[in-house]
Formats: C-alpha cells, structure tokens, sequence
C-alpha cells in the first residue's frame, strides 16, 4: 500500500468470531488492504485495514453493520502520517536520546489515534504503537524527542483520547537513563 495520503480503518471487537466474520466482510466490501489482523488480550479482535478514503468508509460502514453492536472502539483516520506504518510494524529505526514520551490507553484504536495526533502536532519520533498483545487490552505509544515538542505532542493526543473516555495514563521522562531505552525499545 503506497501510504501517503491513504486512509486507514480499525475495529476492536468483543467476541473473536464476530472479528473474523466482519473482516471478511469489509475485505469483500472495498478495494482495501488488511494491515494487521488478529486476537489481542483479553480474548477481543482487531483489524487494521487502508486505503483511499472513500473504500476504507465504505468497509467500515459494512464491518460495524455486521458487528451487531459487538465493537468496543473504532476509528477511520484519513491522511493518516506515514511515521504510523513502521511504528505499528516494530520496524522502527530508534535512536534513543532526548526525552520519552508515553501513552496508555485501554483500547486499540485509542492508542493508534494518539499515535496519529501525537506525530502531526509536533516534531517528534514514533518509536512504537504497542497493541494489547500481552497488557490486557490495553495499548500503548512511545515516541521521543525534545522535551516541549514530546510535552505538546502528548497533551494534543491526550486531549483526542480523553474525548474517547478511553485514557489510562500519560507522561514525559525528560532524560531516561541509557539503561531503560536499552530494555524499553
């Protein structure tokens, strides 16, 4: 997928079976490609999907119609910042130093649009979107940079996903010690 000004689509569901048959559902719908799918903790679904705006709607539209109000969040980001796809990927080229900032939040789709928000308000470097693997649904983002443009990067994404209700924590370590970026990343 050529990610610059594409469209991407996320649905977190409750029930694994809904998750599988409503994928299948969005993929047949739209001219679409499947990111990422798959169980997270604890026992729900995800699948990130993207595209051109217009086709990632229109499998969303389809997917939640067939999700039966199973959906625990959900979210269409168009022009998503092409810094998301790598930072999602673990494939990140990290440079540790200056500050780091965090995001916890309780749900997938939360997480990826503070990614998304944090990147686009302020000079600083996704380094990765973790998914509910393994923290019991809940995701989190780590991103760095100088220590204001890490401090207005979080407040902007923070203030996105407190609208969600979907915020768990949030901070700054100005300085980590080179022990703690070595284990952390």
């Amino acid at each position: 997928m050529n990610n610059q000004g594409q469209a991407i689509g996320l649905l977190e569901w409750k029930s694994i079976v809904l998750g599988v048959k409503a994928t299948d559902a969005l993929l047949k719908t739209a001219a679409v490609e499947l990111l990422q799918a798959g169980s997270v903790c604890p026992g729900k679904y995800i699948a990130l999907f993207g595209g051109e705006v217009g086709a990632v709607q229109s499998a969303l539209e389809v997917a939640v119609r067939e999700s039966k109000g199973d959906i625990v969040d959900q979210f269409l980001l168009a022009r998503v910042d092409p810094a998301l796809f790598p930072a999602l990927a673990g494939a990140t080229d990290i440079q540790p130093g200056g500050s780091l900032g965090i995001i916890e939040t309780f749900s997938v789709a939360a997480a990826v649009q503070a990614a998304d928000t944090a990147v686009k308000a302020a000079a600083v470097q996704l380094l990765e979107i973790r998914l509910a693997r393994g923290m019991g649904g809940k995701s989190v983002v780590f991103f760095s940079g100088e220590v204001s443009a890490v401090r207005l990067a979080g407040e902007a994404a923070v203030k996105q996903v407190m609208e969600s209700g979907m915020l768990l924590a949030w901070d700054v370590i100005p300085s980590p010690h080179p022990d703690l970026w070595a284990k952390l990343l």
